[in-house]
């Protein structure tokens, strides 16, 4: 497990799968991510399975939050790293937390400065890098205090619930994080 205070990325078990379909398929969550398709089971043991199949460091990860101080471990999300380019040493980097109650405590924040951590100080990456959408703004907000900076805007680049979405891409790169 990769530790960070009061959050933890954990490998992801056949057994968190139901829980990773029900948040995927709750509009309120999917509007967050890339997904338009409501999931089934059966796609998401497919991805499970072609997950085994990646090297450690491109398997996405689980992710518990640790609600109280030093209360009990709470399954919450999943995110990691893919499209690697280790050649340059960059990764691309997302999160969800499909536990609504937990939205807007912090957390998001804390994980993905967790995930950067093991980015930049396990995997040797150079530059991070994220795409978001405009109508994501406590993302921005949690991506920019953990040393995210835009580099550009996509106009338009994503449809969904019968909208255009501008998106944001931002990156941060190794030098600049160590001087957070």
């Amino acid at each position: 497990m990769i530790y960070g205070k009061r959050v933890r990325l954990r490998a992801i078990e056949k057994e968190d799968l139901p829980q990773f379909v029900a948040w995927l398929n709750d509009p309120e969550v999917r509007r967050g991510l890339s997904n338009v398709i409501p999931f089934s089971l059966t796609s998401e043991e497919k991805w499970f399975e072609d997950l085994q199949e990646k090297p450690p460091p491109e398997q996405s990860l689980a992710i518990e939050i640790q609600p109280e101080e030093n209360g009990e471990w709470v399954f919450v999300g999943g995110g990691g790293f893919f499209d690697f380019d280790w050649r340059v040493r960059q990764a691309e980097v997302g999160i969800h937390i499909g536990e609504k109650k937990y939205w807007d405590q912090g957390f998001g924040t804390r994980v993905m400065r967790l995930l950067l951590k093991h980015g930049f100080d396990t995997l040797n990456l150079n530059r991070i890098s994220l795409r978001v959408k405009d109508n994501n703004p406590r993302a921005i907000r949690a991506y920019e205090k953990v040393g995210f900076v835009e580099e550009g805007l996509l106009r338009q680049a994503y449809f969904y619930g019968g909208e255009y979405v501008d998106m944001h891409l931002m990156s941060v790169l190794r030098s600049a994080w160590e001087e957070l």
